[in-house]
């Protein structure tokens, strides 16, 4: 996803009790096809240009059910280090969070009755640091103490978890994405592992869309380090999923995406989850629930491709989706996702138990500014307030 608008699925490792969710931004407004995301079950993955793909290990990896230990709250509202962080349902709803807002997690989430975010984004404050901050801000770096700690522990409280994300739209054009800015896989998996420390969390968000796509050094940086972390959670016996954020389209997942997913598999990746962002596709079309279904089902097409020894039931639990309330980024204002679409989906989504649910983003959940493109604050259309919310909630389930 990016800044200005956004794009889970997920797949569970035996071996290393580790996983890694993907999830997918659609078409960019600068023409870049964003992409496609695919996970390891049980044999290798095959490229478009029909080359075998196996992890570094040479092994197979099966299928798991991940659970996980509520994360403590420490005294001032700090977040215990429990290890094994919190235990996310099975089927959620998890909104993307803008964090570049002055927005309360714990208010959004007292007002739209959503419990589960996923927080934009994670970014370096420059090319070629290693840092991580929100929003590449440097007084909003990954801290004890920091930004979000006590309110992801009063999240909690109220039953809820958040999941970090990495890059975005905006970082992911401009090189601070940590994949793309750090030159260290060693200190790209620290900072991995900082995250899942810090904040106690058991998932995290990888969104690779704009020049990451193209940046082959990054992409590799990225797997080997992702491949560190899901390592070093195993010797911990912390549970670790992760979610790469790759575009679609309604005939399918690009090519350029799969070139991502295939660098993590050869690197020895668990991954754990797909998630569609199915919007700015640039096609002309109205109906876009109709639309999401049709990348929902072309996406299940390719990975029963990919992983012909799976059943179908499991692969539709490989996926998920974020929809994008009311106008997205087309111009011409025809690609206009309404609640009643939504609910089309929801009903999609509830037969097929997709992992994931979610939106770009919440701060969007509202209709107060009729007509408006892509705007980060309304969704351009009449609405109730939380009115996407207050139906997609309903997805969630232990």
């Amino acid at each position: 996803m990016r800044d200005s608008d956004a794009v889970r699925w997920v797949l569970e490792s035996a071996r290393t009790a580790t996983s890694v969710t993907i999830m997918l931004p659609a078409w960019s407004r600068t023409a870049l096809v964003i992409g496609v995301a695919a996970a390891v079950m049980g044999g290798p993955v095959t490229s478009a240009a029909g080359t075998a793909v196996t992890s570094t290990a040479g092994t197979a990896v099966t299928s798991t059910a991940v659970t996980g230990t509520a994360g403590a709250v420490g005294s001032a509202g700090q977040l215990g280090v429990a290890n094994g962080g919190d235990q996310l349902p099975r089927l959620v709803y998890a909104p993307y969070f803008e964090t570049w807002t002055k927005d309360s997690i714990t208010a959004v989430a007292r007002r739209s009755g959503a419990r589960y975010f996923t927080l934009a984004f994670l970014q370096t404050p420059r090319r070629g640091s290693c840092t991580l901050a929100w929003n590449g801000r440097r007084r909003q770096q990954v801290a004890r103490g920091g930004r979000y700690t006590a309110q992801i522990a009063a999240l909690r409280s109220m039953g809820g978890a958040v999941i970090p994300s990495f890059g975005g739209y905006s970082a992911d054009q401009d090189g601070t994405e940590i994949a793309d800015s750090c030159a260290s896989v060693q200190k790209i998996a620290r900072a991995y592992e900082s995250v899942v420390t810090t904040y106690d969390v058991t998932r995290l968000d990888m969104d690779v869309e704009a020049r990451s796509l193209g940046n082959r050094a990054g992409i590799a940086r990225r797997s080997e380090a992702i491949g560190l972390l899901q390592r070093w959670a195993a010797r911990r016996h912390r549970r670790v999923q992760i979610v790469f954020t790759l575009g679609v389209m309604p005939s399918g997942l690009p090519g350029n995406c799969l070139a991502v997913l295939q660098s993590a598999l050869a690197h020895g990746v668990t991954i754990s989850a797909v998630n569609v962002m199915a919007f700015d596709y640039y096609n002309h079309k109205t109906d876009m629930g109709t639309e999401a279904i049709s990348a929902l089902r072309s996406t299940h097409e390719q990975l029963a491709r990919l992983y012909p020894g799976r059943s179908g039931r499991s692969l539709w639990r490989m996926e998920g989706i974020t929809l994008l309330p009311g106008i997205d980024d087309f111009p011409k204002k025809t690609e206009v996702t309404y609640p009643g679409e939504a609910r089309a989906v929801l009903r999609f989504a509830s037969a097929h138990r997709l992992r994931l649910v979610s939106i770009w983003a919440i701060q969007r959940d509202n209709g107060g500014c009729p007509g408006a493109i892509d705007s980060n604050s309304c969704s351009g259309i009449r609405q109730q307030r939380w009115e996407f919310s207050h139906l997609l909630e309903t997805y969630t389930r232990a």
